[in-house]
């Protein structure tokens, strides 16, 4: 019997958080279904300084969280810092690869770490069901094989990426997968939505664990409500929590995205277990 070991970073800071529970939810249900023995273990980055050693785990899924991605000179943001280098460098050298998702937050993180452009702070706080266009690269990336173009998911977030540097993209060997929705009307540039940073990491500005429970949840908070409301009006926001429940939406979001990465994830970890023999 082989052995699947995830590791769960959660980054919220002691903020309660219904997008880490879906990530739970989701591992748990990858556990389930597998024939192979997984074990899931979670670490508190920001609140108790945990982080998993890299060689101790096969998958990592690295968490949204609240604030400013930029560095504030604590002590848990040096061994984040560390934990990419490890994680990059680590599958350059081994032929087993590990394999690392990163959400929001821990997206925004890792496109600093890896000086990839410009994160900044958005002009209002940005929460909804929006639509997320993959570009050409994305147009081949298995993660988005059953997703329409554009495909919908939650967006949760006061920063944002943009002014992308390409040059710096092309020397690393990242692609940018997908884009936030192209509005001519508004002179302001499109946000990056999901990055591939190699075969084995990849990096979403949205959540593709949320669910309708979670975000009805989340809509009880005064502070989402009302910045749905500013950025889409309020017919859009009473449109979307209606459709909430459409299975071709967020529901199609979450039930592609991170299963298929844990599914695929799990598929080439056996694979280079069995040439390794």
């Amino acid at each position: 019997m082989k052995d699947i070991r995830i590791a769960l970073l959660d980054m919220n800071n002691n903020n309660v958080n219904q997008g880490f529970r879906n990530i739970k939810e989701i591992s748990e249900a990858f556990q389930w279904s597998s024939e192979e023995n997984v074990s899931i273990q979670t670490f508190d980055v920001r609140f108790k300084n945990e982080m998993p050693n890299v060689e101790d785990f096969d998958i990592f899924i690295s968490s949204g969280g609240p604030g400013n991605p930029h560095r504030e000179g604590l002590e848990w943001e040096d061994k984040f810092a560390s934990f990419l280098t490890s994680v990059f460098q680590y599958n350059k050298e081994n032929d087993r690869k590990k394999y690392l998702f990163l959400i929001c937050h821990s997206f925004q993180l890792a496109s600093i770490h890896w000086e990839l452009g410009m994160i900044n702070r958005r002009k209002s706080y940005s929460f909804g069901v929006m639509p997320i266009h993959k570009t050409k690269e994305g147009e081949n990336e298995f993660l988005f094989e059953n997703l329409p173009d554009p495909f919908y998911a939650v967006d949760s977030r006061a920063f944002q990426f943009i002014e992308p540097d390409h040059d710096r993209f092309e020397k690393l060997g990242m692609k940018i997968v997908a884009i936030e929705k192209f509005r001519p009307h508004i002179n302001l540039e499109r946000a990056i939505m999901a990055i591939r940073f190699s075969e084995e990491i990849f990096g979403t500005q949205f959540h593709p664990e949320a669910n309708s429970e979670g975000m009805i949840e989340n809509l009880k908070d005064e502070k989402n409500k009302n910045a749905m409301i500013e950025n889409y009006g309020m017919e859009k926001y009473l449109e979307t929590v209606d459709r909430m429940d459409d299975e071709d939406k967020i529901m199609l979001t979450q039930a592609q995205i991170l299963p298929r990465f844990l599914q695929s994830a799990k598929e080439n970890i056996l694979k280079q277990i069995k040439t390794n023999a």
